[in-house]
């Protein structure tokens, strides 16, 4: 692991704790509080608060993994994008489907999850992305 890896793994673990409150315990929070059924009290969500630390640690650390190793001599920004909107694809789309299929949840909430935590995706790809600009630099002919 290098200095740039590190740095991006720590950035991409803040941004993404802070984008998934904003997300779940700010933008869905009314509609999750209406789920009794479906959620942990919060009292006991606390009891289990390290994992979700640890969770984070592992996604942000997996997510700049891949993007370093895929990051190509193309305009960072675009590259950021497409990896949040593939990543998106990949991870936040088919989940939450897949809940809705085993778990009475609403449709609309659904939804809202799946657009809320897809423009979180495609703005952490961005971060990532912009931390490994230099990396993504066309090689000069010359």
């Amino acid at each position: 692991m290098n200095k740039k890896f590190a740095i991006a793994w720590s950035v991409l673990f803040v941004a993404w704790f802070l984008g998934g409150f904003v997300v779940h315990g700010v933008l869905l929070r009314s509609d999750y509080m209406q789920l009794t059924n479906l959620f942990r009290p919060e009292g006991d969500q606390q009891r289990y608060f390290p994992l979700m630390i640890l969770a984070h640690v592992i996604l942000s650390g997996a997510f700049v993994w891949i993007y370093a190793r895929g990051v190509e001599a193309k305009p960072w920004m675009a590259q950021g994008v497409r990896f949040g909107f593939a990543v998106a694809l990949l991870t936040v789309v088919p989940t939450y489907t897949i809940y809705f299929v085993v778990q009475p949840m609403p449709g609309e909430v659904v939804i809202r999850q799946i657009v809320c935590d897809g423009v979180l995706l495609v703005i952490l790809g961005t971060i990532v992305a912009w931390l490994y600009r230099d990396a993504a630099k066309p090689l000069r002919a010359g």
